[in-house]
């Protein structure tokens, strides 16, 4: 069985010694917010100066570069988040060894959530607002295009918020994500069709890696979603309507093929939100009826020694061993990595717009296909 390891790196240097004092170090990593880091070491005094460790080590203070990668021996390391201490907090207790020095810091996107600005984009699409900003501040812009151009005799984006509350309202109306990762920026959507991951699997022998898992199927969720708005020039009622998404659902039993009798969709009509014209505001309908089309959502825990790698959120896992009604694929939104010098546990949470397997899952990873 592979061992795990990790490694934490201040400054671009590895800090080999703080290895020896650490009392755990969490890490997590969700799809629609920063990454966010704790490290906890044991505070104590050093028996010959009495001054206590690691107190006053000025790689411990806030704004330091941190990068924390983890994996297993003999498979490497990957990079979990690269960002910044922005927060310490020693806390000091009547039991000496109960002291800890807690590290927190965030990912590189919270650069962008400093300042709050009013401007004008005039004649940009959001596609190009996106990739000027990242670039600005040193990312690597990886933007997908966006097709509404903003013509100023028509609209002119306004933005009156910090660079990454602008970057996100952008992405949301248009079904994409924002986000940081390492030295690289993503406007984009997500996730794609080869992100899929080693499949997790509950009581299925030597195959199993989960220690425990939980599925909730919310019937009221998935909505239809509306929006009717006069265009400025002619008067004409502009209307946007969807019922259905642009991609392939996860499994083979969407909301729509649950409803029985007289149970109709649920409907929801889109309010105090401005745009260009209609491809504007399909493109923000779309958006917000493949979010609220995660009707089935689960969390667990994994065994990360006999998993033997590291869980990513924005991409698909399949699961296993749950009955033939939940197994199927998943898409990941949030991971907790939780280390301790002894021990590795990933705790996760993920979500799915249908029930049932397609028939095109590959559940043969650790384990026979077909036994659900």
């Amino acid at each position: 069985m592979p061992n795990e390891s990790f490694v934490i790196e201040v400054n671009g240097e590895e800090a080999t010694d703080l290895y020896e004092d650490l009392v755990s170090l969490e890490v997590e990593l969700c799809h629609e917010m920063p990454a966010t880091f704790q490290l906890n070491l044991a505070l104590y005094r050093q028996p010959e100066s009495g001054q206590w460790l690691h107190l006053d080590d000025e790689r411990l203070r806030v704004w330091n570069q941190v990068t924390i990668r983890a994996g297993f021996v003999g498979g490497g390391h990957e990079e979990l988040v690269r960002g910044y201490v922005t927060r310490v907090t020693p806390r000091f207790t009547a039991d000496e060894e109960q002291s800890v020095l807690e590290i927190a810091g965030m990912d590189g996107s919270m650069l962008m959530d400093r300042e709050e600005k009013l401007k004008d984009w005039p004649n940009k699409k959001d596609s190009d607002i996106a990739r000027e900003i990242l670039d600005s501040y040193g990312f690597t812009a990886e933007v997908e295009n966006t097709e509404v151009d903003h013509d100023e005799a028509l609209s002119t984006v306004i933005q009156r918020e910090t660079d990454l509350q602008f970057l996100q309202r952008l992405a949301k109306r248009n079904g994409f994500h924002c986000y940081v990762e390492g030295t690289t920026g993503y406007f984009r959507r997500v996730p794609s069709d080869n992100q899929t991951q080693p499949v997790l699997a509950v009581h299925f022998g030597e195959a199993t890696n989960l220690v425990n898992f939980t599925a909730t199927v919310d019937a009221l969720r998935p909505t239809n979603i509306a929006m009717y708005q006069v265009d400025r020039f002619n008067k004409e009622v502009l209307v946007a309507e969807v019922e259905a998404g642009t991609r392939e659902v996860l499994g083979r039993l969407d909301a729509a093929a649950l409803l029985r009798g007289s149970v109709e969709a649920g409907q929801i009509y889109v309010a105090k939100n401005a745009a260009t014209g209609t491809p504007e505001m399909t493109a923000l309908c779309q958006g917000l009826f493949r979010a609220g089309s995660w009707f089935v959502e689960g969390e667990g825990e994994i065994n990360a020694a006999a998993y033997a790698h590291v869980l990513r959120p924005r991409a698909l896992v399949t699961i296993k061993g749950v009955g033939e009604t939940y197994s199927g694929v998943y898409y990941v939104c949030l991971v907790r990595h939780v280390l301790t010098r002894d021990s590795y546990t990933e705790y996760f949470r993920v979500k799915r717009d249908a029930l049932l397997p397609t028939g095109d899952e590959d559940f043969s990873s650790n384990g026979d296909f077909g036994l659900l």
